[in-house]
């Protein structure tokens, strides 16, 4: 039987990087095989026969598997790579788990706040992000304004946008006084600033967005700058 796997899956399982970021590490040729610099992302590996080193490192799965939730709050970047100009979600995790090799998953900007998964595990991270799966994300919205029913509609059939139709959006109204709605919007994509943009097509100012839950994922009852691990 093969138990051979794709290179960038191997990465993965390895901590190094989401599935999808491994693909980029490999097309640059920042990865060997068996000594050799490998950029097909089709290669496949045999786990515990086949040697795979990245950074001079030979790479084997991690054993802990590490899922932390963080409240990104506003004016945090989501990367987890060191910026000397902003703080990043790096700043908000606790240190006993900075010995991990961390990755977050999904993006949300600094004027947005909320939930952020940061994990070691690859798998997971490809299952919540690529658009195959289609999984759910929950965001709260405040916006200046009223939608109509025309435009309550267009979200919830799907809005055209510069990169393509937005898949149909569940679109709920939580509170709403005569200048303001707040809403919950639900969809099952990761574009670049899909809600804000969004809420420019139908002609709405977004005034705060919380990410409050991603797949099975949920905020809860964290608030800004707080983390706590996931038990599943």
């Amino acid at each position: 039987m093969d138990k051979s796997i794709k290179l960038a899956a191997y990465l993965a399982k390895c901590g190094i990087a989401s599935r999808r970021q491994s693909e980029s590490l490999i097309k640059t040729g920042k990865v060997k095989v068996n000594d050799r610099v490998e950029t097909n992302v089709a290669t496949r590996v045999i786990p515990r026969k086949d040697l795979v080193i990245y950074k001079n490192k030979i790479l084997h799965p991690v054993e802990q598997k590490i899922i932390l939730l963080l409240y990104k709050p506003v004016g945090v970047t989501s990367t987890v790579k060191h910026d000397l100009d902003k703080p990043t979600v790096m700043k908000f995790v606790p240190e006993k788990y900075r010995k991990f090799r961390l990755f977050s998953v999904g993006r949300l900007d600094e004027a947005s706040e909320g939930l952020i998964i940061l994990t070691n595990d690859g798998d997971l991270a490809y299952r919540l992000t690529h658009p195959k799966f289609q999984v759910d994300r929950t965001y709260e919205v405040l916006i200046n304004g009223r939608l109509s029913s025309q435009e309550l509609s267009r979200l919830k059939s799907g809005i055209p946008l510069k990169d393509g139709k937005t898949k149909p959006a569940k679109v709920e109204i939580l509170d709403e006084d005569e200048s303001n709605q707040y809403l919950s919007i639900t969809i099952s994509e990761g574009r670049h600033h899909q809600i804000r943009r969004m809420m420019v097509a139908v002609n709405k100012d977004v005034r705060k967005l919380i990410r409050v839950s991603h797949g099975p994922y949920e905020l809860g009852n964290l608030q800004p700058g707080e983390t706590k691990i996931s038990d599943f």
